[in-house]
C-alpha cells in the first residue's frame, strides 16, 4: 500500500470511528474543507450498515 493509500484509509477509519469531517481534515492538513469531502470521504460497508440502522430505529419510533 502507498502513502497516498494510508491516508484515505486514515481518513476513511476515522470517519468509521465517529470523527467528524472537520476533525479529520485538521488530521489530514488540509486547508480547505471541500478537498476533504470531495476525496477522503467514502461511504464503506460499515457505514452503509450503520446509517441503515439509524433509519430503521427511526421508523420504528
Amino acid at each position: 500500500m502507498t502513502i497516498h493509500g494510508l491516508r484515505h484509509t486514515n481518513a476513511s477509519l476515522l470517519f468509521e470511528a465517529g470523527a467528524s469531517i472537520k476533525e479529520v481534515q485538521e488530521r489530514l492538513g488540509h486547508s480547505d474543507i471541500q478537498m476533504t469531502m470531495n476525496i477522503y470521504t467514502h461511504v464503506t460497508d460499515y457505514l452503509k450498515e450503520k446509517t441503515a440502522e439509524k433509519f430503521q430505529r427511526y421508523i420504528e419510533l
